[in-house]
């Protein structure tokens, strides 16, 4: 029994003869007449009456009453094959932070691939506005990253805290200091993330909250700040608690309040289905975050 042999008898129920519904398919009468056939054979019952005048017999009266709900649970099942399929050998497109791409991401997809061996992925290492705009385009499946300032079209699961802190070499005048006032970074050249690095709002904040302004530098890429802060002896950086540091730079204890920052799970609010390999690679990544908070 296949789908053709069953969209055949229902054609003929709809249309009331064989002639008729072998001109809506476009097949020839013979073609309805054997697909009909086996179809007789395959079920073990007669459909129709001697003459194959379209009178059903009484077991092709039953199997009339339920041919509509048979194509559609036929077809039902052959889209969740297909799904499932897809699901086994297709791509998922993920976004994370460059703080992720040490441990919790490679990790992550160590783990994926005992399990979905066929599905590849494809990974996006940027900021959270990068990646938010990337989510809303459909590039990405999910990102790991900050909440967007326009949070309306996200869905946002927290799953850590990143904090602010703050750099320099280790013979800079404020290196050894605890409680350091942050009026006093005013008096030095800071380095920091540009406008779409993740703590930027809350830091710029924090500036204005002082009437001096101070001698800033951007960078795009907060891990290449240390490097800038080496070269630039008198700075102070801005960077977060998991950047890693080169020798001969050190954090400073910098009074700031408020200087935790929500990272999570971040989704488009209209992607409502979750395929099992997204949904794996999902926590796999939260128990890599896990064990990676646990390790520091």
């Amino acid at each position: 029994m296949d789908l053709k042999e069953l969209t055949t008898f229902q054609t003929i129920l709809q249309e009331g003869n064989f002639s008729k519904a072998a001109a809506k398919l476009n097949y020839a009468q013979s073609t309805i007449t054997n697909q009909v056939q086996r179809l007789e054979k395959e079920l073990g019952i007669k459909l129709f009456k001697r003459g194959w005048d379209s009178e059903l017999t009484a077991a092709g009266q039953i199997v009339a009453t339920e041919i509509d709900k048979l194509i559609q649970h036929w077809n039902y099942v052959a889209e969740q094959a297909k799904a499932l399929q897809k699901e086994e050998i297709g791509t998922l497109s993920i976004g994370g932070l460059e703080s992720l791409t040490e441990q919790v991401l490679p990790n992550s997809l160590k783990r994926f691939r005992d399990y979905k061996p066929n599905v590849s992925c494809h990974f996006v290492i940027g900021n959270t506005a990068s990646l938010s705009r990337s989510l809303l385009q459909n590039v990405l499946d999910f990102a790991i990253c900050g909440e967007p300032a326009e949070a309306a079209s996200f869905h946002f699961e927290p799953l850590y805290n990143e904090r602010i802190s703050f750099i320099a070499v280790d013979n800079h005048p404020l290196v050894g200091r605890d409680g350091i006032p942050f009026e006093e970074l005013l008096g030095y050249p800071i380095i920091s993330g540009g406008t779409t690095c993740l703590y930027y709002s809350r830091l710029s904040k924090q500036f204005s909250r002082y009437t001096e302004t101070p001698f800033l530098y951007t960078v795009s890429q907060i891990s290449a700040i240390a490097g800038f802060v080496r070269q630039i002896p008198s700075s102070i950086g801005a960077v977060l608690d998991s950047t890693p540091l080169p020798p001969n730079v050190v954090r400073i204890q910098v009074e700031l309040k408020d200087s935790a920052i929500p990272v999570g799970l971040l989704q488009a609010r209209n992607d409502e289905y979750i395929s099992s390999s997204k949904k794996l690679l999902m926590q796999y990544i939260k128990e890599e975050l896990e064990h990676d908070r646990r390790r520091n």
